[in-house]
């Protein structure tokens, strides 16, 4: 097989942080064998896999290989008068797989457009956005094992989801590379979601489609968070927390109009955001490395920042809020 592994390669373009380090080598797959291939040809070495580079902080030069996914492919498998199963490959970009769903009136992405990364990323985290998370729409993943180069079929239950997470950033960790997704999409009538608050305010004057949620969705994110490819960021740094109860009515004695979401499991969801922005860090900076003006969950780098300056952010916040609030924030990004 005819592939190239580059040598001392700078990671700057290949993460939306746009931190500058170097790997020792670089090699990107375009399809499942090349994957297997270079798997077996590089089984003593250091692995780094990466899709969109959207949820990575690299902190320092990489001693092995980078494997970026640069697979394509969008087709329908399966179809009734209800539904679609949809096969996209792991390289694809997400946002441009949202489009191609609207643009084939398939819902149940529709909230999740402008989530930057590729769609081999999306079930590892269990991406959600505006009420909807990725479980809801996956039907399956095709995924190879690292150590063996074999194939492995994850059904929803086997992906274990929870709360911006997966078995894959857990017992699975580092040993599989997703493939490719199958998606289960429903055909019109369109079943929607805007019970988020600044979405349905959004869609207030608007017709319910998925074209125009979609749209609401974009604004909503442009409004309020940095383009990646402008300053340099991750989107949302931090995961909001679930904390019990007993522990979430002891903080609203002290703070009246906290807000808070209804967890599934009878915790409660306070959002990291506003704890951040109480503690006055909002549009804070330390030299490049900066909270976004706009959105304290939303790290950023204005330039030249390296990677253990945004993680000595990271900490300082994570510091700051376990004295005032109690509360352990956990990261959302990959910290490497």
């Amino acid at each position: 097989m005819d592939l190239i592994f580059q040598k001392k390669i700078s990671l700057q373009p290949y993460n939306t942080f746009g931190i500058n380090v170097q790997s020792k080598q670089f090699i990107g797959v375009k399809n499942t064998e090349e994957l297997q291939y270079v798997l077996l040809q590089k089984k003593k070495e250091k692995l780094l896999i990466m899709g969109g580079g959207s949820n990575m902080l690299l902190t320092k030069d990489f001693d092995g290989l980078t494997l970026r996914i640069e697979s394509r492919g969008i087709e329908i498998i399966r179809e009734d008068k209800e539904f679609a199963t949809v096969k996209v490959a792991a390289g694809e970009n997400w946002h441009e797989f949202v489009l191609w769903c609207l643009e084939n009136d398939l819902g149940g992405v529709e909230n999740l457009a402008l989530i930057p990364g590729s769609v081999g990323a999306a079930p590892i985290q269990n991406i959600g956005a505006y009420g909807v998370e990725l479980k809801s729409v996956f039907s399956s993943c095709e995924a190879v094992l690292v150590s063996s180069g074999e194939t492995k079929i994850f059904g929803k239950a086997a992906c274990q989801f929870r709360y911006r997470n997966s078995i894959f950033k857990n017992e699975l960790k580092g040993q599989y590379v997703i493939t490719s997704v199958n998606f289960l999409l429903k055909k019109l009538p369109h079943t929607i979601n805007i019970s988020y608050k600044g979405l349905n305010e959004k869609m207030e004057e608007k017709n319910k489609t998925i074209q125009n949620i979609a749209q609401a969705v974009v604004d909503i994110r442009r409004e309020k968070l940095p383009n990646p490819e402008k300053i340099g960021n991750c989107g949302s740094f931090f995961k909001n927390p679930v904390i019990p109860v007993a522990q979430f009515r002891a903080l609203q004695k002290r703070y009246i109009n906290i807000p808070f979401y209804p967890d599934s499991k009878g915790k409660v969801k306070v959002p990291a955001a506003w704890m951040i922005d109480i503690l006055g860090l909002k549009g804070f900076r330390n030299g490049d490395a900066g909270v976004h003006k706009k959105q304290p969950l939303v790290l950023v780098n204005y330039g030249n920042a390296n990677g253990n300056a945004i993680k000595a952010l990271a900490e300082k916040i994570q510091s700051k809020v376990a004295m005032k609030f109690g509360i352990n924030l956990t990261t959302e990004v990959n910290i490497i």
